[in-house]
């Protein structure tokens, strides 16, 4: 019983190491469930003109603000497994940064913006300087994580997932750099909600993968 036991279970490490990759499935999933569900139902919410960072403001912003933080700390347990799984430093870490960015940037809300909520102008303020600050550093660390976890594919010959991991990373800058350009055009605000989803596509996806491996 006890050698049936051992055969049929994997180690207790495994099993924590696989829990930890799990998050990494929920995390995107989470926070554009959520998003999209606030941003469809919100009123005065326009997909092409607000980021979905402005959902934290409002009487219902709790909402959004509550989604950072759980999001953000779902992928820094999936960084944790990242770590364990690939033996790697770097690109856990950064991906780590990554979430703790995303609870930053709940804690400091955006500033709203594009007449959202209830036709709000634009301002700045403080706590809104911090939140874009928060983005743009751990939006650089997802990045730099995808083209690291990319080499470490390709040193193991897994040409695809190498190839996949750096395309990711190279379409999520190319979203940021359209949103950090200031342009208030829809292609741009559509370029960056889609740079994000490919990103948590991503996530999951090597997610999935080193668990199951």
């Amino acid at each position: 019983m006890t050698q049936l036991a051992t055969r049929t279970c994997p180690p207790l490490e495994n099993r924590v190491t696989r829990s930890l990759l799990g998050y990494g499935v929920l995390a995107g999933a989470v926070y554009e469930i959520v998003s999209i569900a606030q941003a469809a139902t919100r009123e005065g919410f326009d997909f092409t003109r607000h980021s979905w960072s402005l959902l934290a403001n409002g009487s219902l912003g709790w909402i959004q603000i509550a989604n950072f933080v759980l999001t953000g700390a779902m992928t820094i347990a999936f960084a944790v497994g990242l770590g364990r799984a690939t033996g790697t430093r770097w690109a856990p870490r950064l991906a780590g940064a990554f979430g703790a960015s995303l609870i930053l940037a709940g804690i400091f809300r955006a500033d709203p913006a594009r007449g959202f909520p209830d036709g709000a102008t634009a301002q700045l303020s403080w706590h809104g300087v911090a939140h874009l600050a928060a983005g743009a550093v751990g939006f650089l660390c997802l990045i730099t994580a995808c083209l690291l976890v990319g080499r470490w594919f390709a040193g193991r010959g897994r040409s695809g997932w190498a190839w996949y991991s750096r395309a990711t990373g190279i379409a999520f800058l190319a979203g940021f750099l359209c949103v950090s350009s200031g342009s208030s055009a829809p292609w741009a605000t559509l370029a960056f909600v889609a740079a994000v989803t490919l990103a948590w596509a991503w996530i999951a996806a090597v997610a999935v993968h080193l668990y199951r491996h």
